[in-house]
């Protein structure tokens, strides 16, 4: 399931799906606007894929996670989309661990939503987007396939 505004994350996760399904998994992508929470299909696996605004999950994405209805002890993988750091435009300097921590906390939010619920997180990982409308990072790709063989 994802958030995807600007369609970042909706190619992430379309490219997820072919993995597992080439895998013989069976997979479905849906945004989470197609989708009210307290219907969310039965699963062994959920994977929960969020562009950040100002470091957190995007609006609806937060409001899926703290609605949705799963299965005690279910499954679940995160993926953030996020903008990739860049040096400051005065300075020239790339921000600091710290500063770029503040801006990428998706992942952390996510998890503490879904772990209120007794979710068990197997998985997650950072897909960094290049401009705030795309493309995504060179490599991306290789970065999912990392992910899909840790989902299992």
């Amino acid at each position: 399931m994802h958030a995807s505004k600007y369609g970042n994350g909706e190619k992430v996760a379309a490219y997820l799906q072919g993995l597992l399904v080439a895998k013989g998994h069976q997979a479905n992508v849906h945004h989470v606007k197609q989708i009210k929470p307290k219907d969310a299909p039965a699963a062994d696996l959920y994977v929960f894929c969020s562009p950040a605004r100002i470091g957190k999950p995007i609006g609806a994405m937060r409001r899926f996670l703290k609605k949705v209805t799963l299965p005690q002890e279910a499954k679940y993988g995160l993926i953030a989309t996020l903008g990739q750091p860049k040096p400051d435009k005065k300075t020239g300097e790339m921000p600091s661990p710290e500063q770029t921590e503040k801006y990428q906390r998706s992942l952390p939010i996510m998890e503490g939503l879904l772990t209120e619920k007794g979710a068990v997180k197997i998985a997650e990982i950072k897909v960094f987007v290049v401009d705030i409308k795309g493309p995504l990072e060179e490599g991306w790709e290789k970065k999912m396939m990392t992910f899909a063989s840790q989902l299992g």
